[in-house]
């Protein structure tokens, strides 16, 4: 990904207890688990996995899914290799999202991620959806809970207060895109039922399913 800050062992090391202290992710997160993906899912890909806490997320509510995350971060993905230190049905590894995605992969039946694609240049994130399509069994959802841009700068400083930047470095490869931009793009690449599902102040759950 774009920010080289990320591969530095003290971005790795703070960004899980940041997460965790974002508020309300935990509702977006609910509403994924609760709400939008309505079938246990075979295998889910989580696009900028961090330390797994979105792979955890899902294999609380459904134990035997089998998960693949990939993160650019080697510190971030050695915390996720050690939380799943013996579960064979999760593989962790290092690819950087600006690229395409690995051939390897396989079908999915759900690609998450978290926090992660608002660091692409917009015309990444488009090719992005459009791959994720590609390798979704039809009837497969893509849910992105990510960073969007505000609407005035009044509400962008708002919500930087709130996520608490006002205290902590920003990161400076945030490269957010609009909300209503990402939702054609979605919708370009072949989703349909696009929508934003759940949002706060700059943070935003959006997706889509492929067609059956």
């Amino acid at each position: 990904m774009s920010g080289h800050e990320w591969k530095e062992p003290q971005w790795a090391e703070d960004w899980p207890t940041f997460r965790e202290e974002l508020p309300h992710v935990t509702d977006a997160e609910r509403m994924l688990v609760d709400h939008l993906i309505r079938e246990a899912p075979a295998r889910v890909l989580d696009l900028g996995c961090g330390d797994g806490r979105m792979i955890a997320v899902l294999r609380e509510r459904w134990p035997d899914v089998e998960a693949i995350g990939l993160d650019f971060s080697p510190g971030l993905v050695d915390a996720a290799k050690q939380r799943f230190a013996g579960t064979e049905a999760v593989s962790i590894e290092v690819h950087d999202l600006t690229q395409p995605l690995p051939g390897d992969l396989g079908r999915l039946t759900v690609a998450v991620s978290a926090l992660a694609i608002h660091h692409l240049p917009d015309d990444r994130k488009r090719d992005l959806f459009a791959e994720v399509f590609g390798l979704l069994e039809p009837g497969g959802a893509f849910y992105n809970l990510d960073v969007v841009t505000a609407p005035t700068p009044e509400l962008h400083a708002l919500s930087q207060s709130a996520f608490g930047f006002d205290n902590r470095q920003q990161d400076p490869s945030d490269r957010p895109a609009r909300l209503e931009d990402q939702l054609s793009w979605l919708q370009e690449a072949g989703f349909e039922h696009v929508d934003c599902h759940w949002k706060w102040l700059e943070l935003s759950l959006a997706g889509g399913t492929k067609p059956r």
